[in-house]
């Protein structure tokens, strides 16, 4: 949570990137998680990260298993049949359901097998989220806001092209937060999903800033005149915006990962 509310939200969000970009994107996004997981010892594996009671093998864990999703509608059927069900009986948000779900479902794994099945799926998730229909693409789905508190409504291709890849993006950093392994980026592809990052943020909260964000990833954006000045790494600012952190003024407007 942060200390600045998000306003009402007025429109459905859609995703910025066209087909072509977010599935390149996507591809690049999977490949740059499987080397993450290839390039920790074992005991790294076991090191709590900034997502409460999970640690670095449970994150594989759910990182896997939104893969595994993406790649088989079957899969994907059977995964938000049983978080629903869960749901309604635990009182808990579909979401929080649904990544336990998947931490348990890969559970028993071994390390290496965590790592082979996500590089070898992740292939199939990118045709499985390149094939989905606009029929469905053009469907809204309503998502919870930060804690449940702020509902608005996404197209479900926000979902499919942006928001599937963010998520491994977050949680590439948080593993490298965790290892204290540098995480790798540039600026051709953690530059446009920083980039799209900000346009959003930008647009949630529609008032004037002078925003620089330092690292490859980084750039300098600003709106109108007269409003915060705000300078932060882009990695950082990033993790504020989806909630990991507390801090007043624009950074505190919530973008979801």
């Amino acid at each position: 949570m942060t200390d600045t509310d998000n306003p009402p939200a007025t429109t459905t969000f859609r995703s910025g990137f066209d087909r072509p970009l977010a599935m390149e994107l996507a591809a690049a996004e999977y490949g740059l998680f499987a080397d993450t997981l290839d390039a920790l010892d074992g005991a790294e594996w076991s090191l709590p990260t900034s997502c409460p009671e999970w640690t670095v093998r449970d994150m594989a864990g759910h990182c896997l298993g939104m893969v595994q999703m993406a790649a088989s509608v079957p899969e994907m059927i059977r995964q938000q049949v049983a978080a629903n069900r869960t749901a309604r009986k635990s009182g808990r948000l579909m979401i929080d359901e649904l990544t336990a779900l998947q931490v348990r479902k890969n559970a028993n794994l071994s390390h290496a097998e965590v790592t082979s099945t996500y590089r070898r799926l992740a292939p199939k998730a990118v045709a499985g989220r390149r094939r989905t229909p606009g029929f469905v693409r053009s469907r809204t789905v309503t998502d919870p806001g930060p804690g449940g508190t702020a509902p608005e409504v996404w197209e479900m291709g926000f979902m499919f092209d942006t928001i599937l890849t963010r998520d491994p993006w977050m949680h590439r950093s948080d593993i490298a937060l965790a290892t204290g392994q540098p995480m790798l980026l540039s600026a051709e592809h953690d530059g446009i999903l920083v980039a799209d990052v900000v346009a959003e943020w930008s647009g949630r909260h529609g008032q004037p800033f002078d925003l620089t964000l330092t690292g490859p990833a980084g750039g300098h954006w600003s709106s109108g005149d007269g409003g915060e000045v705000i300078e932060a790494d882009a990695v950082e600012f990033c993790r504020v915006l989806s909630g990991r952190g507390s801090v007043e003024g624009l950074p505190g407007v919530w973008v979801p990962f």
